[in-house]
């Protein structure tokens, strides 16, 4: 039986079937989102039923980004090769699954599974939306309306999360991690009823590069665990230096096996480009800084202030509708600014964000501190993701759209392990072990941590600024090629 593929859109007026094509896809990434966002507000009250270190509890966190970072790139080629329907619809069943097996389990190491089951689920079904909506959506206006009311999605998708997740935390943590399952199961059946399926491609040979996958899998896995471990077994320890050799080398094999393979994971050439290294680079560093504040910002508030669950996700919630409202002119404002200096600004406002957060004292300051730290979170986090989204597939063809998104949120989730093994190692390290822990010497264990976000923030704003410069250098040599003509 032959399938027939959807019709590409030029024009930002859509009919019925195009608009439920694309709710149905954002609602993939409204999944994303929500779990993120949940289980961020309910990490302190797991820490406490579970008994978890905060070495440990960072795995709740980093096992899902780690499963969906690790595969993303295996789930843009398998839904550039499979087909992206096919992929999206058996995704969402696995993650069905892992949600249900999550909110069940009573010891941390099968929930820590739990969470990476559904972050592999994750990567498949995010390249395959995501390559669904730019392989429908021309380049241009169409797409980066499209794009603007996906990334909307998943803000709302956050704010709803942390609103979410306040209320059922306070009920009992294995709420919010249960509340994912019967809406990836109505987004399961929206699709099959909603996304066209396409024509399926030709393998002509094509393989998955499996080899590409395990390399670049397991090289991420050990460095965020060597991150992780470096405090107590010491960083110039044999294991610890051992480790990242280990890491090393199977990233050298990574590059290896895609410079030899036929069919690579990565096909290195698209790395030329210097706009899309840029964006991953800019993902990287936005995630890693922001998953990195979110944690120690959690811990803080429930742990030091004493806030319950619902308090503290109403804390972050004026950062995600700041989001949500901006983002409906998000597409306006790109396409009269341009992706690098939105980027920039969006640094600089989290920059800002992080700083106002390392005045906090024992006792909460809500007005000074709290609320003006968020809303620079928010403006900050609406400038970055929709640019960088636009930025990574910009001028990419369409038969590469799957790799360049899944290496975009490859970038992003892998920068999130990273950034937030490195955050918590350096709190773990500052930490008071003993009986009693006053809260002063609480508060200053997270000050390295918040420290160390600031800083991934400020790297991310060399990288932007370089973006900025390279532009106005070319068109620079652009005016003097057309003066000598």
């Amino acid at each position: 039986m032959t399938e027939t593929p959807a019709i590409p859109a030029s024009s930002t007026h859509w009919g019925p079937r195009l608009w439920g094509t694309l709710i149905v896809l954002c609602g993939a990434l409204f999944l994303d989102s929500l779990d993120i966002s949940m289980i961020g507000v309910a990490l302190p009250s797991i820490r406490a039923e579970l008994d978890m270190t905060t070495s440990a509890l960072q795995w709740v966190v980093s096992g899902y980004v780690l499963g969906y970072g690790g595969l993303l790139l295996l789930g843009g080629r398998a839904a550039d090769l499979l087909g992206r329907r096919p992929v999206l619809l058996v995704s969402l069943a696995v993650f069905v699954v892992g949600s249900l097996l999550g909110g069940l389990v009573s010891t941390p190491e099968p929930l820590i599974v739990a969470r990476f089951v559904k972050g592999v689920a994750a990567a498949f079904i995010t390249p395959a939306a995501l390559s669904i909506i730019t392989t429908t959506f021309h380049e241009g206006p169409a797409r980066n309306k499209a794009l603007t009311i996906f990334s909307v999605t998943g803000a709302s998708g956050f704010s709803l999360g942390l609103v979410a997740s306040g209320l059922l935390t306070d009920a009992g943590w294995r709420y919010p991690l249960l509340l994912p399952a019967p809406i990836a199961l109505i987004v399961l059946v929206a699709a099959i009823r909603l996304v066209p399926k396409h024509a399926r491609p030709q393998r002509n040979g094509h393989s998955y590069d499996l080899g590409g996958a395990i390399t670049s899998t397991v090289a991420m896995l050990l460095l965020v665990y060597t991150i992780v471990q470096a405090p107590e077994a010491g960083w110039a320890s044999p294991s610890t230096i051992g480790s990242f050799v280990v890491v090393v080398a199977l990233l050298v094999a990574f590059v290896m096996i895609e410079r030899r393979s036929t069919h690579p994971l990565i096909r290195l050439g698209i790395l030329r480009s210097p706009a899309l290294v840029r964006a991953n680079l800019g993902a990287m560093l936005f995630f890693g800084s922001y998953v990195g504040y979110q944690f120690v910002a959690t811990q803080y508030m429930q742990r030091l202030a004493g806030w319950s669950a619902l308090q503290t996700a109403l804390a972050f919630l004026p950062a995600a509708i700041f989001v949500v409202a901006s983002s409906t002119r998000m597409a306006s404002i790109v396409g009269r600014f341009g992706t690098a200096p939105l980027i920039l600004f969006g640094f600089i406002a989290l920059v800002a964000g992080y700083a106002v957060f390392l005045g906090a004292q024992v006792r909460p300051n809500l007005i000074g501190i709290i609320l003006p730290s968020m809303l620079l979170l928010g403006i900050g986090t609406a400038l970055n993701y929709t640019s960088l989204s636009i930025q990574a597939v910009s001028g990419v063809r369409d038969e590469e759209q799957g790799l360049a998104s899944g290496l975009l949120q490859t970038s992003m989730q892998v920068g999130g392990a990273i950034g937030l093994a490195v955050v918590t190692a350096v709190v773990a390290a500052n930490e008071t072990h003993g009986a009693t822990v006053s809260p002063d010497d609480l508060l200053a264990s997270y000050f390295p941590g918040l420290a160390v976000v600031a800083g991934i923030a400020v790297l991310g704003m060399i990288v932007s600024l370089s973006g900025i410069l390279a532009h106005r250098k070319q068109i620079k040599a652009a005016r003097l090629g057309m003066a000598s003509a």
